[in-house]
């Protein structure tokens, strides 16, 4: 079968499930696995580089209302890889190209691909559509095993932060505006033993005021750009220090949203193990291998 993957979360899916070799073209933004590197892209970016977070902010809101995309589809590059299956998303317009496009193109393939879109809004949701690519790439077994997996290392989590002290946490995934991460990250702040003190299970993300986050009163506060690394979720908390430290939290630690948080693949169990490590270190003394937090303050 050749594949054509439309998110990064979903390439990380199908080379988890085994099917490295038949996925022939991917986003400009896959970049995990690494082998991921080696597909055709068949997207680019629409926004400049270097904007501020408030430029991008103001260029994403702008170009929605607009009906425009972000990401812009190599129709030609698509059509030349003859794609049977395609895998995108309709959640969110600024994660991807969009589902209306991807369907028409689809239709006009003489391969005539078929589309699934992976539209998850909680954790329970992205092991959901580990079942449902799976099936559809006749990976079953591969998806029972991903998913018990999944589902050894979440009991684990849990035991090992059972009756500990829950600290007030607050996770946010962009700094101008202020957003309050949703989906699925509070459901890892609680399963890591925080209490999310903002955030809703399954809700989108939030657009809150920096009065708002202090009033909330976080002990921990989760820096997690969406889309950016740790180094670069430092730097932007750095960029914002004076508005930060007024929070009041006791600790401000940055995270890989990129890799661990952002994506709704397979690394979010490695995120959730992070998480535990930064909440409860004495009982999570060790975060997954190549991930880590970076303090702040």
């Amino acid at each position: 079968m050749r594949i054509v993957s439309l998110v990064p979360h979903a390439t990380e899916l199908l080379f988890a499930l085994g099917l490295d070799a038949e996925v022939v073209g991917v986003t400009h933004e896959c970049d995990f696995p690494p082998a991921a590197a080696e597909r055709r892209r068949v997207t680019r970016d629409v926004l400049p580089s270097g904007l501020s977070a408030a430029e991008i902010d103001a260029a994403v809101r702008e170009r929605t209302l607009q009906g425009e995309a972000i990401y812009e589809l190599d129709r030609d590059a698509l059509a030349a890889l003859a794609p049977e299956l395609i895998v995108t998303q309709a959640l969110c317009p600024v994660c991807a190209v969009s589902y209306e496009e991807v369907a028409e193109v689809a239709k006009s393939l003489p391969s005539a691909p078929r589309v699934i879109a992976l539209d998850p809004r909680t954790l329970g949701e992205t092991l959901g559509d580990v079942r449902t690519l799976a099936q559809a790439t006749d990976r079953r077994d591969a998806g029972v095993a991903l998913i018990a997996a999944a589902a050894a290392r979440i009991d684990r989590v849990k035991l090992a932060v059972r009756a500990q002290p829950r600290p007030r946490v607050a996770a946010v995934e962009w700094l101008d505006p202020v957003y309050v991460a949703g989906h699925w990250t509070p459901q890892l702040i609680e399963l890591a033993g925080g209490e999310d003190v903002l955030g809703l299970a399954g809700e989108s993300s939030q657009t809150i005021s920096w009065e708002e986050l202090a009033a909330a009163r976080p002990q921990v506060l989760l820096v997690m750009p969406c889309g950016y690394d740790e180094r670069r979720a430092q730097a932007e908390a750095v960029a914002y220090a004076s508005e930060l430290a007024g929070v009041g939290a006791e600790r401000i630690v940055a995270v890989n949203a990129s890799a661990y948080f952002s994506r709704p693949g397979p690394r979010l169990i490695d995120g959730l193990e992070l998480l535990a490590h930064v909440l409860h270190p004495e009982r999570v003394a060790e975060a997954p291998a190549g991930a880590r937090a970076m303090a702040v303050r």
